[in-house]
């Protein structure tokens, strides 16, 4: 791992050959630091240093103008093939052509500019979270200076409320507490120290002697060494990572750039044959180029980049409504592609709200019903009955205790239940409610304080003097059950005090042992009676009273078991990624399903350091959690899953997330208790905080993808038709052949006749085996799963139909303006039937044509214009069409059918899949 808050200022050691500053003591890293613990620095010995250190900030980000990133846009293959197209018009003086052209391409890289318009803002947030001033010690007096002044050596000071400015080594911590969730994903408060920690390789979460740059101090008071400024300090180290993380390409962005290529090869294959057969046939030059220019438009799908842009913005939209914000609309289809979600723990997989779980008390075991902070539920015991709190003497004293030795209140935020104060004593709070034990109850009924002994670090316990209604006085206490056990005289039992053996003692460690093995974190209460004058103030939890102990844990979402079922149902594996402990990780992995066999392995950072990154990539394949990490670690699990052909989406809401939610191919960021810097880094939000939204999404995603392949579909078989329509008559009509389609014509069936219903297949419900499906791999092409044959196929059928009717016509002593006029509504109709082939990936007699109303809509609106196109004055002179009777337009229409019914037909009976 690399070390980055043991970064030192020029004229100090180096930290490749000095300890980390917390596996040294206090003394020893203000010599490593020329630190001054009495007096601070000297103002002109910190000027120097900041001259050579530079400040303390993050470095800037390099901003991309709005010009630039609309300009970028442009890059698109498939747009820069339609500037192209357009040029080529204009050129050749199709004028009509060439600015519907530009309109549509203008159109594209403006919708897509309105949608990423973002400014990289994620060092920006970061910058946001330094403290603009801090307190050091210059020249022996308290100074209040901003925050980019501070400098290596300098003295910090801090107390509830501040946010670090640097990264420090702590000289002294009364009852310091530092919420270092952004940073570590530690979910709770940690609280701090000033020993050495032995070891060089502590990870971040147990360096409990160090304060770091960004986080926030909750409780208590302190002072402190500064051991690294800006960008050494670990939120800097993060910094960087994120400035040197590359966003991968989409699976969807590399489909479209092979796909255009495809385009572009098929433009440029049209346009030789028809020069080829030309030349062979003795054809004027000009009259080829114009016909291989009408090939090369035909060849192309106008309608393609809008549409995916269209489509991609509507699955957002939809989105949002099931609380997921699509940031960047290539999340949208990617979500369908993932293979591996890497979901981290706290408030995503389990609910962020610590509960108690399990309760000893008594004698016996209660399991406590109940979600969340919700105060209904009960407490039940092994053979399911309702405990009755004036049955349960032992129970009430322990719950009483529990709720009144306290600091943290049951609150109502915007309706719902919430807890103000410590995670793990709101928990408390939450389990006494159940019962209608309260804090206010309990002062109501005069008891007392007279003392309180708050908790620190050193000695594990919370203590309250306390005087009851009848004038007897006694102290509770709560804490680290280690410690109340060795204090502990005697223990409660059915409502008697009995004497504390070994066989006792035993018992007790025994249930804390079962408890610690599911994971629930301990405390234990306990009291006992204590008149003035008859207990040592600076030492008062003595002989004490065991009267239980409390299992408490962040539990699972209830929905997210289920969640995880349909992601691996999908071909999904989900892996936990998280800060906490193995054991617990473990635990709640095989509670929700990620973790289900034996050969499914638990990693911790410290396992990571050890391993290359070619064991990493055999390591992950059979991975189901990683606990105890680092950002590097998330960066390096997250990339050796792409290594291996992996779609990856990571899951993160601190700041240590950021670089990894960069390098995912998509990724996720919590709405609710994400930092700004996890959100700006990620492609997706969710607003409600839920693993059970990321499967939801994927749906979704992969709902959003098939569509796509149906506009595919419905697209590319159009200009099939059209090519294969213009090449037959060049092809068979000698060497002054006819065009059956004129540009316009074409140009009008690309982008209204099919371009419009081909739109409304964005609209299209999921298939009913989408999320049975394995994901799609990485490197699959879009025309996987038969789709260019049918595409072909389809598209030789339709062009054999439209040119068989435009030839019959000739033949049969029509004008060639009627002729062409029967070929437009041969293949506008044979679209339209094949619209409702395309819109399912069977065939169109397994499927309801009224499960899509827009798709019935966009139909009729196709109908309607396109009979304007033949039937107004206008619509003649600008496509060149002419009236057809109502006989002709029918018999078009039945010609057309053929092809679809006809091939669908065959598919059905004999299965065939390239059909």
């Amino acid at each position: 791992m690399t070390d980055t808050v043991t970064a030192l200022p020029p004229d100090v050691e180096s930290p490749e050959t000095s300890p980390g500053p917390w596996s040294i003591s206090v003394d020893q890293v203000a010599q490593t630091f020329g630190a001054d613990l009495g007096n601070g620095l000297e103002s002109t010995a910190a000027a120097a240093k900041l001259t050579r250190t530079g400040p303390n900030k993050l470095d800037e980000a390099e901003q991309i103008s709005p010009l630039w990133l609309f300009l970028i846009q442009f890059k698109n293959p498939l747009l820069i093939i339609l500037i192209a197209g357009a040029a080529i018009s204009g050129y050749t003086g199709h004028w009509v052509d060439a600015i519907a052209i530009g309109v549509i391409v203008l159109v594209n890289a403006i919708i897509s500019f309105l949608q990423e318009h973002r400014a990289a803002q994620s060092l920006a947030a970061l910058r946001e979270m330094a403290a603009p001033r801090a307190f050091v010690r210059r020249d022996g007096k308290w100074v209040e200076i901003p925050a980019t002044d501070i400098v290596p050596g300098d003295i910090l000071r801090f107390k509830a409320g501040d946010i670090l400015a640097a990264d420090v080594r702590f000289s002294e911590a009364n009852r310091l507490q530092v919420d270092e969730a952004a940073l570590t994903g530690e979910s709770e408060p940690v609280n701090k120290h000033t020993l050495a920690i032995a070891g060089d390789d502590v990870v971040l979460a147990d360096r409990l002697n160090m304060g770091f740059m960004s986080t926030k101090v909750v409780n208590g008071t302190g002072e402190g060494v500064v051991t690294a400024t800006g960008m050494a300090t670990e939120v800097g180290h993060i910094a960087g990572l994120m400035a040197a993380a590359k966003e991968p390409k989409t699976p969807l962005q590399e489909r479209i750039e092979k796909l255009s290529r495809v385009l572009i090869g098929a433009a440029l294959g049209v346009v030789a044959v028809v020069i080829g057969i030309g030349l062979m046939q003795g054809m004027d030059l000009a009259e080829m180029l114009n016909t291989g220019i009408s090939l090369s438009v035909a060849a192309i799908p106008e309608g393609l980049p809008t549409v995916v842009t269209i489509v991609l913005t509507l699955g957002s939209q939809r989105m949002a409504g099931n609380n997921a914000l699509a940031r960047r609309l290539s999340a949208v289809e990617t979500l369908g592609t993932t293979s591996v979600i890497c979901s981290d723990k706290t408030g995503t997989l389990t609910q962020n709200q610590m509960q108690v779980m399990r309760t000893w008390a008594g004698g016996k075991i209660w399991n406590v019903t109940g979600e969340g902070f919700d105060p209904e539920g009960e407490f039940v015991d092994e053979d399911g009955t309702a405990a009755v709190i004036g049955d349960n003497e032992d129970l009430r004293q322990m719950l009483s205790i529990s709720a009144f030795c306290n600091d943290a209140e049951l609150i109502t935020v915007d309706g719902r239940p919430s807890v103000q104060g410590n995670p793990t004593e709101g928990a408390l709070v939450v389990a006494a409610a159940k019962v209608g034990i309260t804090r206010q109850g309990l002062k109501d009924s005069h008891v007392d304080t007279l003392r309180t002994f708050p908790f620190d670090s050193t000695r594990k316990m919370m203590s309250l003097h306390v005087q009851l209604s009848d004038g007897n006085k006694y102290l509770v206490a709560k804490g680290a059950p280690d410690v109340i056990l060795a204090r502990a005289k005697e223990v409660r039992i059915h409502g008697r005090n009995e004497p504390m053996t070994d066989a006792r003692r035993a018992e007790i460690e025994a249930v804390i042992d079962g408890f610690g093995s599911d994971a629930l974190r301990t405390l234990a209460v306990a009291y006992r009676q204590a008149e003035d004058g008859t207990f040592d103030p600076e030492n008062p939890e003595q002989d004490i009273v065991l009267l239980g102990i409390h299992g408490i844990m962040d539990p699972p979402r209830p929905e997210v078991k289920e969640a995880v079922a349909d992601a691996t149902s999908a071909g999904i594996r989900t892996v936990m990624i998280t800060g906490d402990h193995a054991i617990t990780a473990r635990s709640i992995a095989e509670q929700i399903g990620i973790k289900t066999r034996e050969d499914q392995t638990v990693h911790t950072g410290a396992e990571l350091d050890k391993m290359d990154d070619d064991e990493l990539e055999r390591v992950v394949e059979n991975a189901a959690v990683f606990a105890r990490v680092t950002p590097e670690h998330k960066l390096r699990i997250v990339s050796a899953l792409q290594r291996n052909g992996e779609v990856a989406a990571m899951t993160g809401d601190g700041v240590n997330d950021a670089p990894a939610l960069r390098t995912a191919d998509i990724g996720v960021a919590m709405g609710i208790t994400g930092t700004s810097v996890a959100k700006d880094s990620a492609a997706l939000v969710l607003l409600d905080d839920n693993f059970s939204t990321i499967v939801q999404a994927v749906r979704e995603g992969r709902r959003i993808y098939d569509n796509l392949l149906k506009f595919v579909r419905q697209a590319l078989t159009a200009n099939v038709a059209e090519v294969s329509t213009i090449l037959f008559a060049f092809i068979l009509m000698g060497a002054d052949p006819l065009m059956p389609l004129t540009p316009l014509m074409i140009l009008w069936v690309n982008l209204v006749s099919d371009g419009i219903p081909a739109l409304a297949l964005g609209f299209e419900d999921g298939e009913d085996d989408i999320m049975e499906r394995k994901p799609r791999a990485r490197d699959e092409d879009i025309f996987a799963g038969g789709l260019k044959e049918r595409i072909i196929l389809r598209g030789l059928a339709v062009g054999g139909v439209t040119f068989w009717v435009f030839q019959t016509a000739l033949a049969r002593g029509a004008e060639l303006e009627y002729a062409q006029t029967m070929a437009f509504v041969t293949i506008m109709f044979a679209q339209l039937w094949h619209v409702f082939d395309a819109r399912t990936t069977t065939t169109l007699y397994r499927r309801s044509p009224f499960g899509n109303p827009k798709l019935l809509m966009a139909v009729g609106l196709s109908l309607l214009l396109s009979a304007g196109a033949i039937y107004t004055g206008f619509g003649n002179f600008v496509l060149g069409t002419a009236p057809l009777p109502v006989t002709v337009l029918a018999g078009c229409a039945f010609v057309a059918a053929i092809p679809t019914f006809a091939l669908s037909g065959l598919k059905e009976v004999f299965g065939f899949r390239f059909i």
